[in-house]
């Protein structure tokens, strides 16, 4: 306990999923937690109070990643609210499934901007923040399929896989100001989008994983703590992937 102890970090789309666990550990673990979210406005007012119980300052934002202005504005406000900006989580995302033939340009759109523009909105926003104050870890959600592709995922896979390059990128740029940028990857991870899927298909997915399970929004979250924290402070343009063993 404590990893992130006096750290301010800002997660978007944090109002459920691998967002909303990922905002739990960081307060459980010290940090003070700022956290986007958009059309889940119980669940966001509702994530708000769970943290301030544990102890630590928590403020819910309604902003629209995918909105440049709204994003600058956002970092404004959150660093109004809390003074520094430690950690930036990008997490907001969104799917659009459907095969490339017969996807329309407002579902690859969609899923671009909200998963891909997001990023950037964010961290450029955040960065000359960063730099006057000489730290920071950003945090970007990418995704196995963003590392192998999926069929029938081809505007998701490239939102990801675009993720990737920009994290490294960032790594490169910002690494002499004490800025560090990775990203995480997770695999099949069980939350409340998958618990709707076909339980066969849920279970023929866990049979191709080495460690014959679905992976939990809390290892993802785990996985993210580490990286805001001081432990990964030599750690920079790398890719982490939490899907047990799934590309091994």
């Amino acid at each position: 306990m404590g990893l992130l102890k006096g750290k301010n970090a800002l997660i978007t789309g944090a109002s459920k999923g691998i967002g909303r666990a990922m905002a739990i550990r960081f307060a459980q673990e010290g940090a003070n937690v700022g956290f986007t979210y958009l059309s889940s406005v119980a669940q966001g007012e509702a994530l708000q109070k769970e943290l301030e119980a544990l102890g630590v300052k928590a403020i819910g934002y309604r902003s629209d990643a995918s909105d440049h202005q709204a994003a600058e504005q956002l970092i404004t406000q959150f660093i109004a609210d809390f003074g520094t900006l430690d950690i930036l989580v990008n997490n907001a995302g969104i799917t659009r499934d459907g095969l490339l033939m017969r996807m329309s340009e407002e579902q690859w759109d969609a899923v671009i901007n909200t998963n891909l523009k997001s990023v950037f909105n964010l961290t450029k926003a955040a960065t000359k923040h960063l730099m006057k104050q000489k730290f920071g870890s950003v945090i970007n959600i990418t995704s196995v399929v963003g590392i192998k592709g999926n069929a029938g995922q081809a505007n998701y896979a490239a939102s990801k896989a675009g993720i990737i390059g920009f994290t490294k990128s960032v790594a490169l740029e910002l690494g002499s100001r004490n800025i560090r940028c990775n990203a995480i990857a997770p695999g099949f991870i069980e939350t409340e989008m998958t618990a709707q899927l076909d339980p066969k298909v849920v279970e023929s997915w866990k049979e191709a994983i080495p460690m014959k399970r679905g992976g939990t929004p809390e290892e993802v979250a785990d996985c993210a703590v580490f990286l805001g924290s001081d432990l990964s402070r030599y750690i920079t343009g790398q890719v982490l992937q939490v899907n047990g063993g799934m590309l091994t």
